[in-house]
């Protein structure tokens, strides 16, 4: 299996030696992808309404692309994958770039992940539609992929256009694997069809949060039939788990480890943030002994 590490960004701080240390600390202990959330604002929790959202504006996120463009520099092995990129909030042509550069710097070792997010002060904040946002990813991914692949695209879509234009430098990747979020409802323990039916249909790869346990048996088997039924091979889409660290321990994720193998999965990755730690060097204590199980 390809074993992730989740950048704990609520936790981290914002000292770059710290942050550096980090990287380079998981690329030595062997893990093969470091996972980045992405959020860019935060909605105050005290808001006229209120707000119940899983962050607010005290919630410490890093922007994925910057941060991987500094630490492209600082590691040579570690794949950066983002887990994921809200993508309808963002245009299109810049993430495109923004991730041919990363691409770039990183030589070949980007993983994009993307999904729609569930932030709506966000996305009116940047200027977008909330309420469209599955429908336009879709345009969105098929853009991503024109932009890395051609040297000027002529596209006229419902919501994108890109009159005879192009990128100048392309990614090293072409194109670069477009994985998608999302798709488990983790309320009412079931998959989100629509949600997991697109992620069959266009996406390179699925980050899950399946849990393992029977109910991410059952989500994998229906992952499996829609991607199917889809005309695509379940066995060339990969799909990665993800354990927590919090009220867990080795025996847990060694049980975990085991559940995600037997269903099939071909990654896992360990999120180490709400687990008590008080220092990195905790958070990577727990990455050494997660990775010694794989």
């Amino acid at each position: 299996m390809q074993v992730g590490a989740v950048f704990p960004q609520l936790e981290i701080g914002t000292d770059p030696d710290v942050i550096a240390t980090y990287a380079r600390t998981v690329e030595e202990l062997g893990y093969d992808h470091l996972v980045i959330f992405d959020h860019v604002l935060g909605a105050d929790s005290n808001r006229p309404g209120g707000w119940s959202g899983a962050y607010d504006h005290r919630s410490m996120f890093h922007e994925p692309f910057v941060l991987y463009g500094y630490l492209a520099s600082l590691t040579t092995r570690l794949n950066l994958a983002t887990a994921i990129i809200v993508l309808p909030q963002r245009q299109t042509a810049l993430v495109a770039k923004q991730a041919a550069e990363l691409d770039i710097l990183s030589r070949g070792r980007l993983i994009l992940g993307v999904g729609i997010g569930w932030n709506q002060v966000e996305y009116e904040a940047l200027g977008m539609d909330f309420t469209n946002r599955g429908r336009r990813v879709e345009e969105q991914v098929a853009v991503l992929r024109l932009l890395w692949t051609e040297e000027v695209v002529d596209f006229k879509g419902r919501w994108h256009r890109v009159d005879r234009a192009g990128l100048n430098p392309l990614p090293v990747q072409r194109p670069i694997p477009v994985w998608m979020g999302g798709g488990w409802d983790r309320q009412t323990r079931t998959v989100v069809e629509p949600v997991l039916r697109r992620i069959a249909r266009i996406a390179d790869g699925w980050f899950t949060h399946l849990p393992a346990n029977e109910d991410g048996r059952a989500g994998m088997a229906a992952f499996r039939r829609l991607v199917e039924e889809e005309g695509r091979d379940p066995a060339k889409l990969p799909v990665e788990g993800r354990l927590p660290a919090a009220r867990s321990g080795v025996e847990d994720w060694k049980r975990g480890v085991e559940i995600f193998r037997e269903i099939g999965m071909a990654g896992v990755e360990l999120n180490t943030m709400g687990a008590g730690y008080h220092s990195i060097d905790e958070h990577l204590d727990a990455l050494r002994r997660f990775r010694a199980l794989i």
